[in-house]
């Protein structure tokens, strides 16, 4: 099995063998606020100061639950790997539910206007890229179940990212204009017993990448669920939610070795 955890060589980034012992591992976080008009915002920011200069940056979108510890956790990995990461709040005032009803009516409200939903994703982007540790240049967008689908308007919205990746997002199909609005490369791992996205959906997502050239991959999981990266997932009552270990590990790997790709140092 990978380790979470590792570090990625090939990044050039935060290898343990290659700091002085003085140096190793010296995370750090602070809360960033932001406003959307009136609205407040919350976000997390996680690096490791034992790095020097500027590196690549990762957003991470959270679940439609709101910026709970599980986006927080994530974010700490991708710092833990290197990067600067920002979890960003896309609900405003640090809400969080554990209720069903009320997270689809804060995700409703977020989604219902397009535009808006994408201005407040891209503020969360603009913290991150100003962020004098960040490579503003080298940059990339995870998101989780809402934040999957959020981190692909971000790319619809001609976003300057190098990499965009939906875990059990739900697939928003792309207008014509906004395929061919995208710059960078999209990874999508997707459950392939996902109740909540129909078979339909999943063709007309990647039909529309394909119409407009985009380098999109998606890995497909057998028998796998919505929230399958989620360790917490089934303890919402909800049969379509389950964590499945295999797939979250080897979805992990597989957006580590993108980033090793498209962030490799010369």
């Amino acid at each position: 099995m990978f380790a979470l955890f590792r570090p990625i060589a090939t990044l050039g980034l935060a290898l343990a063998v290659l700091l002085p012992t003085a140096a190793l591992a010296e995370l750090q976080s602070k809360v960033v606020d932001y406003k959307d008009g009136d609205t407040p915002l919350r976000g997390h920011l996680f690096w490791d100061d034992s790095i020097e200069g500027k590196r690549p940056g990762v957003i991470v979108v959270h679940e439609w639950w709101g910026l709970d510890d599980y986006a927080l956790h994530r974010a700490k990995m991708l710092a833990e790997m290197g990067f600067v990461a920002f979890a960003a709040d896309m609900y405003g005032d640090s809400k969080v539910t554990n209720h069903a009803k009320e997270a689809s009516g804060w995700m409703q409200q977020i989604t219902a206007n397009v535009d808006q939903w994408q201005q407040r994703a891209l503020l969360g982007l603009d913290v991150l890229m100003a962020d004098p540790h960040t490579d503003a240049e080298r940059m990339a967008a995870i998101g989780y179940c809402f934040g999957g689908a959020t981190v692909m308007q971000m790319a619809y919205a001609g976003a300057d990212l190098d990499a965009v990746v939906s875990f059990h997002g739900s697939l928003p199909v792309a207008s014509e204009a906004q395929a061919k609005a995208i710059k960078g490369k999209v990874l999508v791992a997707h459950g392939n017993q996902d109740s909540f996205i129909p078979a339909e959906r999943v063709d007309a997502f990647r039909a529309a990448l394909d119409g407009a050239g985009v380098d999109w991959e998606m890995d497909i999981y057998g028998g796998v669920r919505h929230g399958f990266t989620n360790p917490g997932a089934g303890s919402y009552g909800i049969d379509n939610l389950k964590y499945d270990a295999e797939a979250d590990v080897r979805s992990w790997k597989r957006m580590t070795d993108l980033f090793a790709e498209i962030f490799s140092v010369e």
